[in-house]
Order: C-alpha cells, then sequence, then structure tokens
C-alpha cells in the first residue's frame, strides 16, 4: 500500500476495545457537564422547535398540528441530541430527514453539521462524512424538488448543501481546530512556566553554593590565621601557664572550627569549576576587571565617585560579580557596543551600575539565568537589583547594596513572572485556516453564482387571470403583448402524455404562476400560433 493511500485511509478503532474506551471517554465528559452547559442546550432545543417544527418560522408552508408536531418534535430533539455521541451518523440521518420530505429542517441541519464538522476529528472521516452526505442530499433531491431539472436545479441544489451543510461544516471544523490550538499553547505556556521556575530555582541555589564556598574560603582562612597566631604564642617562653593553656583551647577551637566548616559547606563545592579567590573578588578589584575587558577588546570606562567605606565581605563580592555579569552580558548581547561601569558610594548605601548602548549588530538570544544567579546574591546581600532596557535601546544593571551587613528580608524571594505568551509558529500560525478558506469559497461561489443568476432574462409567469382571458382565434400580435416578456423556461422533458405541437404551429412556453407541488412536476402553459393567430393553449407537466 503506498504512502498516499495509506494517509488517506480512514482511521478506524479497535473493534474489541472500541466499546469500552467509547463509554469510558463519554462518561467522563458527562461528569465534567456544568449548569451553563444544559442551559446552552435547552436554549438550542427550544430554538429548534420555534424554528422548524412549531410555530415553523423558517420551515415554509408547512405548518403540522396535534399529534404531528409532537412525533416531528421528538425526532429532531433526538437527532439534536444524538450529535453528542454520534455527530457523523447524526448528520447523515438529518440531511435526508430535511430534505426529503415538506417539512421544517434547516435550523436543524444547521445545527447537525456545524457540531459534526466540530466533533469528528480525523480529517479523512470528516472528508468521508462530507461526502456522503452530499450523495444523500443530491438523493433527497431528486426525490422531493419537483420542476427543478437541468443545469439550473444541479445550481440550486448544490447551493443549499453548500449553505446549510457545507459552510456550517467548515465553520465547525475551524472552531475546533482553533480551540485545539489554543489549548496545546496553553499547556505549553504553563509547561515553560514550570521549567522556567524549576531552573531558576535550581541556578539560585547553585548561587547559594558559590556563596557558601565563598564564605568557606573567607572563614577557612581566617580561622587558619588564628590557629597560626595562636600556635606561635604558644611556644612563647614567657607565657604563665594558664595563658599557655588558653592559647592552646584557642587553637584547638580554631583548628575544630575549620573541620567542622569543611564538613558543613565544603561538601558544596564542585569540581569542575575552578576555585575562586574571594578576596581578589571585591569592588576594588573592578579596576583590573575593566582593565581587562579593555585588553579584550570591549570600548569600557568606570566612573567612581564618593567617599570608599569599609564593606562586609559579602556586599564587596557582589558589586564585583554585578560588574562582572554586566561586562559578560554587553560582551555577549551588545558586541561593539561602549560600557559604562559605576562604581559610586553614596552617603546610605553603594550603588553599582553597568550600563551600554545599542548593539551594532543583532543580539544573541539567552536564558538570563545569569541575572538571576546575580538577583539572588544581591538580595542575601540586603541590596536591591534592577534589570531593564534603556529608552535609548540600551541596556543597565543596576543595584544598591547596603554598608552593613544586612539579612535578606525573606528566605525565598518570590517567583518569577511567567514569559511572555509565546505566538504560534510555522504550521500552527495557520491551523484551521483551510477550513476558514473553504467556507470563503463556498459563499464566493454561492453569492457570484446567483449574482449571475439574477442579471439572465428568465421568464416570467402566467397567471390564471391571464390563461383564461386568452382564448383560441386571437391574432398571435394581441396574445404576444398580453404575455409577460422574458425566456422561456428550461423545458427539459415533458410528460409522456403531453400532446405533441400541432403541426405547422409555433408554440410559446411560460410557467404558470399556480404550482401543485404533491404532484412533484412544474406546471407549463403552451401557446401555439399558426397563420397569425392562435390555434392552440393548454397546460402541460415538466418533470416527473
Amino acid at each position: 500500500m503506498t504512502s498516499v493511500v495509506q494517509r488517506l485511509r480512514p482511521v478506524l478503532p479497535d473493534l474489541r476495545e472500541a466499546p469500552a474506551a467509547f463509554l469510558r471517554a463519554h462518561a467522563e465528559r458527562l461528569s465534567r457537564v456544568t449548569p451553563w452547559r444544559v442551559g446552552r442546550e435547552l436554549l438550542a432545543v427550544l430554538a429548534l422547535l420555534a424554528l422548524d417544527v412549531f410555530p415553523g418560522w423558517i420551515a415554509g408552508d408547512w405548518q403540522p398540528s396535534g399529534w404531528t408536531v409532537v412525533v416531528v418534535g421528538s425526532g429532531y430533539v433526538a437527532l439534536y441530541l444524538a450529535r453528542l455521541l454520534f455527530p457523523a451518523v447524526a448528520l447523515l440521518v438529518g440531511t435526508w430527514v430535511a430534505f426529503s420530505a415538506e417539512h421544517g429542517g434547516v435550523a436543524l441541519i444547521i445545527m447537525l453539521s456545524y457540531a459534526a464538522g466540530y466533533r469528528i476529528g480525523p480529517w479523512q472521516r470528516a472528508l468521508l462524512t462530507a461526502v456522503l452526505s452530499l450523495a444523500l442530499h443530491m438523493i433527497a433531491w431528486d426525490v422531493s424538488t419537483p420542476g427543478l431539472s437541468g443545469p439550473f436545479g444541479s445550481w440550486v441544489m448544490l447551493t443549499i448543501y453548500g449553505m446549510l451543510v457545507a459552510l456550517p461544516f467548515l465553520v465547525g471544523r475551524y472552531a475546533a481546530q482553533r480551540n485545539a490550538l489554543v489549548a496545546a499553547l496553553q499547556e505549553r505556556e504553563e509547561r515553560m512556566v514550570r521549567e522556567r521556575r524549576m531552573v531558576s530555582r535550581q541556578v539560585r541555589l547553585r548561587e547559594r553554593n558559590r556563596i557558601a564556598q565563598d564564605m568557606h574560603d573567607s572563614l577557612g582562612h581566617r580561622l587558619s590565621l588564628i590557629s597560626v597566631h595562636a600556635g606561635a604564642l604558644a611556644l612563647d617562653a614567657g607565657l604563665g601557664d594558664k595563658q599557655r593553656e588558653a592559647v592552646h583551647v584557642l587553637r584547638t577551637a580554631a583548628l575544630t572550627a575549620m573541620e567542622e566548616l569543611r564538613g558543613v559547606i565544603g561538601v558544596l563545592r564542585r569540581d569542575e569549576e575552578p576555585d575562586e579567590d574571594q578576596v581578589r573578588r571585591t569592588v576594588d578589584s573592578i579596576d583590573e576587571l575593566v582593565d581587562g575587558a579593555r585588553r579584550a577588546g570591549v570600548r569600557v570606562s568606570l566612573v567612581r565617585g564618593g567617599q570608599a567605606v569599609p564593606l562586609p565581605a559579602k556586599v564587596s563580592h557582589a558589586a564585583y560579580r554585578i560588574a562582572q555579569e554586566g561586562l559578560t552580558n554587553a560582551n555577549k548581547h551588545a558586541p561593539g557596543a561602549s560600557v559604562q561601569v559605576t562604581v559610586k558610594y553614596e552617603p546610605d548605601a553603594l550603588v553599582v551600575e553597568v550600563r551600554n548602548n545599542p548593539p551594532r549588530a543583532k543580539p544573541l538570544e539567552g536564558a538570563g539565568f545569569g541575572l538571576i544567579g546575580l538577583g539572588e546574591r544581591v538580595r542575601l546581600a540586603g541590596g536591591m537589583l534592577h534589570v531593564g532596557e534603556l529608552p535609548t535601546g540600551g541596556f543597565r544593571i543596576a543595584a544598591v547594596l547596603p554598608y552593613e551587613d544586612t539579612a535578606a528580608a525573606d528566605d525565598e524571594p518570590f517567583d518569577e513572572q511567567p514569559p511572555e505568551p509565546v505566538k504560534p509558529t510555522g504550521i500552527r500560525k495557520w491551523a484551521g485556516v483551510g477550513s476558514i478558506l473553504l467556507a470563503g469559497v463556498v459563499v464566493t461561489v454561492v453569492v457570484a453564482g446567483y449574482t449571475w443568476l439574477g442579471a439572465q432574462p428568465f421568464t416570467k409567469v402566467v397567471s390564471d387571470e391571464l390563461y383564461d382571458s386568452v382564448s383560441v382565434g386571437q391574432s398571435e400580435a394581441e396574445v404576444m403583448a398580453m404575455l409577460p416578456g422574458g425566456a422561456e423556461p428550461p423545458l427539459g422533458d415533458l410528460k409522456t402524455d403531453s400532446e405533441p405541437e400541432p403541426a405547422g404551429a409555433t408554440c410559446h412556453y411560460r410557467v404558470a404562476d399556480r404550482q401543485t407541488y404533491s404532484s412533484k412536476a412544474t406546471r407549463i402553459v403552451r401557446f401555439c400560433f399558426a397563420d397569425g393567430k392562435l390555434v392552440e393553449k393548454n397546460t402541460h407537466l415538466q418533470g416527473k
């Protein structure tokens, strides 16, 4: 079997498991029914009965009464509700019911067509349902519609099918595809939010680990100095026994603190990450960081202001990390742009700012996890971080850091804002467009066809009064002046029992004003002239 045939082949369910799966799926759907849905269904049923059954506002001349209303109404409601379980079967049955007899059914067939387009999933099954519905419509049209044969009758038949079946079917399919697309995008956005929160939490934890490593290095260095100085002091011959014992206790406590620090914090060190010397990564080392960026080709300037103030270790290191992250981001996302680093000692806080001009080239895409870690470090230092674009098109990273060793306001930061909704790309962007384009084609063809038909010279009808006023023997000119103008009707085949035209006579045909639709044929009047006079007037039936 070729790939094309396989793609066109309808997807058939497993016959052994299909009933159980069908019942489970619809039982689950029934459990999710809301009062609003029940009210909507009741409103649709009332509209169906009012439009098609009683009083039947769009049912035409068919006006049922008594038990006919009850039977027809019950059947219509049953078909309408059957669309919830069997949309294809309901559409096929509704097509035959609505078009095979002279009664209402326009609202029913529109509702069933929309439901079939909305609920039938595979496009192969939808196409098969539409083709079968067209076939049933053609058969019902041939059985029930009188007097419309030939090209004009075929055009009217296809027009009715297009407007009452194909158009609602395509609109329903478009709505289903768009709803499925919206649901998929919402699910994707929720998944992206969850994933971003997980990654952000991992980045924060990693930054906390790095801060813990920094504290391990700093405290380990100071405890080592205490231990060394205590050991040297213990060798002083001028100390007494009490002083020597106190120094020994001090040295032992320092060594014990170092061991405990290694056991508690040292396990956080990652082997794959290089050791960092916190002594070298302070606010005073920003000058060295800027010089290194200049040697790498970055156009960067450093501005310092205010009177320097002694800073806690984590505040000083946070200032260094702000400058480091700002230069890294500027080099990555705005290559070739000039960068300015500002370190300013305000009266109550340290302000560190890195801003860059708009990039010369297209910036690279990035996840921004470095800024998440930087925000965590600044928060734990008791400061505030601001990140955003400048009105001129550049980018700015600025932080306000306290001079004191201030703890964070809370242990856990606020949740990250969810990312902006992702716009659909590729084929998802065009989901459902094919259905709505086909619906537009149907409407365009129908409107264009009727516009063309309206421009054609169709015949006028002959009333009973006019027919009775014409008598055999009148002159041809007098009778033709009385007959309405226009083209003759498409005759097709007259009834086999119709008399042939008189020999040597010229006959003109018109449509009778009074029609009897129960005869399943169209009444045609014929006027035949010979030698300038009316020699025959008669009525014939066209069609079955």
